[in-house]
């Protein structure tokens, strides 16, 4: 006797009940869609996140930590017939993947399993990303979206490609920096000194020697200098301060919201008697790195361009941080809480803890500017979101008209937060547009030679 089954469109034939029983007794493989795909990426890059967040990573290391990663990813779907136009025939440095030769692999897995073994070989507590590799096996097992033969490929493959990319990022300066001279404050009027409550020493001071992804010249995007440091009430520093001071004195609810949203301070420290508490968060770049995955879920674009935004986002965040840091120390300018303690009122606090770095230009201004700029080149200027950034670290998320906005709202933070004057945020906006304007016309140049 012969059964009939329909079976993905197409019409089968079964010989006996036995054979029918047998097959419906098997489990079947489904494709996963887009959805899945993407949610899975950007779920597997957070738990990246998380592990910065437990180590303290500095801003700046958080830049290159999420730069190395996601180019891990990006790598593996580097091929021409996947992406037209690479970002990476885009770089300063070449980068040639050798791929090996394994047969069938699955584009999505091997992906995300590269972009973790790029974290776990990178970052100093990174070896417990083997626990996210091994949920993510699972993941795919369990739900028959690979077989054994594409799994072990596509493993092989990441592997490989991951250590292509490791390699590529062990030359580009980063172990050099603790040989490197020591910063020490000058002492002299106007300059840079730790600030209270944990009077911190300067964090990476020669962050400008590691190479950049695009940026060719440094000085190409130096901002105009600051303002000389004078406490003449007629001079315009002087206005600055006292800019800094009313703004904290009077801030309504809202604007305390902004602030503490926008904090992101890794280094935060409070103190309970003599014991100090450190208040982990998440990075600058962690959280536009956010806000990219939050784009990514709402557009529904391919898998592929979510690697591709999650790449550009992250190394353009690399290289603002590399220029702002450059001129963080070369300007070496005084922090807000350490003039208005000297020279106004010696109880004043700012809203936000002030961070262990000099002044200007404002850190948050330049790459929230740059991600922001970058991110509308790719998904609009009038793109709203909500974004949802902060609920893991206990605040509510704010809803925006647009990446710009948003960035906007960055900048000013620092003012409300009384971390910063206003010339560095202002200064710092123009900074990290300009960074952002030049990286798409470096991709764009490359996407035009790659189409002749």
């Amino acid at each position: 006797m012969k059964y009939h089954y329909h079976f993905d469109g197409k019409h089968c034939t079964f010989l006996n009940l036995s054979i029918l029983i047998f097959f419906l007794s098997c489990p079947l493989a489904y494709g996963q869609s887009n959805e899945q795909k993407v949610n899975l990426y950007v779920d597997n890059l957070f738990e990246i996140t998380k592990i910065m967040v437990s180590d303290v990573t500095p801003p700046t290391g958080a830049s290159r930590f999420y730069a190395y990663s996601n180019l891990g990813a990006y790598a593996v779907l580097n091929k021409p017939q996947r992406i037209k136009g690479s970002l990476i025939s885009a770089l300063n440095q070449n980068l040639t993947i050798k791929y090996p030769d394994t047969g069938k692999i699955d584009s999505t897995f091997t992906a995300i399993y590269s972009m973790l073994g790029v974290g776990k070989g990178i970052m100093p507590s990174g070896k417990q990303l083997s626990s996210a590799q091994e949920t993510l096996i699972k993941k795919y097992r369990s739900n028959n979206w690979i077989s054994k033969k594409v799994l072990q490929n596509s493993i092989t493959f990441a592997d490989s490609v991951s250590k292509q990319v490791l390699a590529f990022g062990k030359s580009d300066g980063y172990g050099k920096l603790s040989a490197l001279p020591r910063y020490a404050p000058a002492n002299e009027p106007g300059t840079w000194y730790p600030t209270p409550p944990a009077y911190l020493g300067a964090i990476d001071p020669e962050w400008r020697t590691i190479r950049t992804f695009y940026i060719k010249d440094l000085k190409q995007f130096k901002p105009l200098s600051p303002v000389p440091f004078s406490m003449d009430s007629t001079s315009s520093f002087y206005k600055l301060t006292k800019e800094v001071y009313d703004t904290t004195k009077v801030l309504n609810t809202e604007k305390r919201l902004i602030a503490n949203f926008w904090d992101c301070n890794p280094f935060m420290v409070s103190y309970s008697g003599h014991m100090a508490i450190g208040l982990k968060k998440i990075s600058p770049g962690g959280h536009w790195i956010n806000i990219t995955g939050i784009a990514c879920k709402k557009s529904g674009i391919s898998f592929d361009e979510v690697v591709e935004v999650h790449t550009l986002v992250a190394t353009g965040l690399h290289d603002a941080f590399i220029s702002c840091w450059e001129e963080k120390y070369d300007s070496d300018r005084i922090r807000p809480e350490t003039v208005i303690n000297r020279y106004v009122d010696q109880k004043w606090r700012p809203i936000l803890q002030t961070p262990p770095f000099p002044e200007y230009t404002s850190g948050h201004s330049v790459i929230s500017r740059t991600s922001a700029v970058l991110l509308t080149s790719y998904f609009g200027d009038h793109f709203s979101y909500t974004d949802t950034s902060e609920e893991y670290f206990g605040l509510p998320p704010r809803k925006f008209t647009s990446f710009l906005q948003a960035s906007e709202e960055a900048a000013i933070s620092r003012l409300y937060g009384g971390i910063h004057y206003r010339d560095a945020i202002e200064e710092g906006i123009k900074q990290g547009e300009k960074i952002a304007n030049y990286i798409i016309k470096q991709i764009n140049s490359s996407k035009s030679l790659s189409a002749k």
